[in-house]
């Protein structure tokens, strides 16, 4: 079931390869329909939106922009168990990034505000850091809901101080049925202000340029379809996005210690996500992965989306065996895994080698499923290699910062030749007269005797 290779093949250095190499998206078919739609939104507005909804989604919304949705309701009509744990979900992803916050910017039970700054020979030089006024959140929908990427999305947003956090995801063509309580239960508990019943690329269009009773946003977040991606990557400029998201991925490495059964489960646990997900195991036994495959034959025939994993696993599922455990962190390295699970003996020393993972689950008892629903980092995490370079999501990205720079006019005069020299090396002379200006006794003056370059014809805007 899984593409198995064992190092110092040929089929091993290719299978890596394509492993490494699986985040080029292709989105030729997916750009033309998406462009369309963006343009549509861009001119038409709401009547655009209304009618892709009917088109791709089957159904009209009743309200397509509810400010006030019924979010506390739905959550106390939820079944004891499902509000219990996206209770204990909400408060344990706040706890956590309310640490990241005051640790990224020292202001402990607070809104993110001020920054840094510092004096230095009559220059006042620093940093300010202001939460995004509005962002978006996409969470897709349709037959599956999904109210865990509500809150990994919502709750990092505001606590970095957004105050107006935008949920879109297409609701039921059926408000009283119920089913779209745990969504708006989850968008109630994260904080979210105004629901949008839309999904798709018409959904992300309505973020980026607005629509009536919709103001645009600042940054759009969360994962989506292929539509979806190529959406947020056409209107990054209008908005600013989190990244490209594609299929689910994870990266088991295991040693002679792991345990099969729980190889086999967690590999299982993103294969069923959907059939283009991947899932890579690497070992320095043979006679793992040799049960692995058993467990993952036996497992899949109780799994109810078994068509789906197994599809999956037969797609992209890679197996590397190697020598040792400095093998096992130059591969994961290599792979860049948006899921990282560390299942051998002293993983924590393992983790201290490996500096390319989305998010690390560290021991045998550390289950992937813990970090979508309940530890507490948010679930929004880079894919196909993308965290070489990204992050997760946190409460670093739904802020801005702004630079500022005061000279008193002592400094800007200790200052004033080296930048003026550096300002005609690059013949930019009115940036060297904007510092003459300010320190000559008469600015017109300073402005004749400034150095001028060859001399050009005259231009009349006018």
């Amino acid at each position: 079931m899984l593409h198995r290779s064992t190092h110092g093949t040929a089929q091993f250095d290719e299978a890596l390869t394509r492993a490494s190499e699986r985040g080029d998206a292709d989105f030729s078919k997916s750009e033309p329909v998406v462009r369309k739609i963006l343009e549509a939104v861009r001119r038409d507005g709401t009547n655009a939106v209304l009618r892709y909804v009917a088109k791709f989604e089957k159904r009209v919304p009743t309200t397509l922009v509810r400010s006030d949705y019924d979010g506390k309701g739905a959550l106390g009509r939820l079944p004891t168990e499902a509000r219990a744990a996206l209770e204990h979900a909400a408060e344990r992803i706040q706890r956590f990034h309310e640490q990241e916050r005051d640790a990224m910017f020292g202001e402990p039970s607070g809104a993110i505000g001020g920054g840094f700054r510092f004096n230095e020979d009559g220059i006042s030089l620093g940093l300010r850091v202001r939460p995004l006024g509005r962002v978006g959140v996409y969470a897709p929908g349709g037959k599956a809901r999904y109210p865990s990427s509500v809150l990994m999305s919502a709750i990092p947003a505001r606590v970095a101080g957004v105050k107006d956090i935008v949920l879109a995801t297409p609701l039921s063509s059926d408000p009283s049925s119920g089913s779209d309580d745990v969504v708006l239960a989850a968008a109630h508990l994260a904080g979210v202000s105004t629901v949008v019943d839309a999904g798709g690329a018409q959904a992300i269009a309505a973020l980026a340029y607005g629509i009536s009773n919709l103001a645009r946003v600042d940054k759009i977040v969360g994962p989506g379809n292929a539509f979806v991606a190529c959406a947020k990557r056409l209107v990054y400029g209008a908005v600013a996005i989190d990244s490209i998201a594609g299929p689910s991925e994870i990266l088991v490495v295991a040693d002679a210690s792991a345990d099969p059964v729980v190889v086999a489960a967690d590999l299982l646990s993103q294969a069923e996500h959907d059939e283009d997900a991947y899932c890579f195991v690497v070992t320095t036994s043979a006679k793992l992965l040799d049960q692995v495959e058993i467990e993952l034959a036996r497992q899949l025939e109780s799994l109810p989306r078994k068509a789906i994993a197994r599809e999956a696993l037969c797609r992209n599922g890679y197996a590397f065996v190697v020598a040792d455990r400095n093998a096992m962190a130059l591969l994961a390295d290599k792979v860049a895994a948006e899921h990282l699970s560390l299942q051998v003996g002293e993983a924590e020393a393992l983790l201290s080698q490996i500096h390319n993972a989305g998010a690390a689950f560290v021991g045998h008892a550390t289950p992937e499923a813990a970090g979508d629903y309940v530890a507490g980092p948010s679930h929004v995490l880079p894919t196909g290699g993308v965290v070489r370079f990204g992050s997760p999501l946190g409460v670093h990205d739904f802020v801005a910062r702004t630079s500022f720079i005061q000279y008193s006019a002592e400094a800007l005069e200790h200052d004033s030749h080296h930048i003026q020299v550096l300002a005609r090396l690059e013949g930019l002379e009115a940036h060297a007269r904007a510092v003459s200006v300010r320190l000559a006794a008469d600015p017109e003056d300073a402005m004749n005797r400034a150095p001028t370059t060859k001399k050009t014809h005259k231009r009349d805007c006018r």
